[in-house]
């Protein structure tokens, strides 16, 4: 697999979308509201939320299997989650259709990259980044136009992400994700699809 991880808002859906592999979005291995193990927010404005951008929000072994499913049959179900609604809403099956690679993107992506590169499957982690303004402002329009959360909560929540996301591209650096600008990250791709091809 081909792994795209980074800050939201870093246009990762976006450039998954211009790569034209077939697509694994990990958003949709959330857990669902009310589940008890959903971390809370415990300072701040936003105090008593749950916590969506903390990885113990997400179900990695779900998507651990997910991937090792499509790298060794090449299809495997998967989760329709809808954000708006903070849960599943039903499961589809992803088909390769023959294709040697896929993207999996999500903004936990880079938690899965040291097992799944123990276990061979990664071709390529990217860590997809860009100006902390530019990827707020991205994001808010974004979650405004898709009502995942009141507005208020997006605004807070985004300047929480502003300023964290350089700790954020670091983590994901040192879980072995090269960091790139979208663009960066398409002509590395281009470049590891034309080889698969020969």
């Amino acid at each position: 697999m081909i792994v795209l991880a980074g800050p939201s808002g870093a246009g990762k859906s976006r450039l998954a979308e211009r790569i034209g592999l077939p697509v694994l979005r990990l958003d949709d291995f959330y857990r669902s509201a009310g589940d008890p193990e959903l971390p809370r927010i415990t300072s701040g404005a936003n105090a008593g939320l749950v916590d969506w951008d903390d990885p113990a929000s997400w179900l990695p072994d779900d998507a651990l299997a997910a991937v090792a499913e499509l790298c060794r049959a090449g299809t495997a179900t998967v989760p329709i989650y809808d954000i708006a609604h903070d849960g599943r809403c039903g499961s589809q099956t992803l088909d390769l259709g023959g294709q040697d690679l896929f993207v999996a993107e999500g903004i936990f992506a880079q938690e899965i990259v040291p097992a799944c590169r123990e276990a061979g499957l990664v071709a390529a982690a990217y860590c997809v980044r860009q100006h902390p303004v530019v990827t707020f402002w991205r994001r808010l329009t974004r979650d405004l136009r898709e009502h995942r959360k009141p507005p208020l909560v997006l605004v807070r929540r985004g300047l929480a992400l502003l300023r964290d996301q350089r700790r954020v591209v670091e983590h994901a650096v040192e879980l072995g994700c090269e960091p790139v600008t979208p663009d960066q990250a398409l002509t590395e791709v281009r470049r590891l699809t034309s080889g698969s091809r020969r």
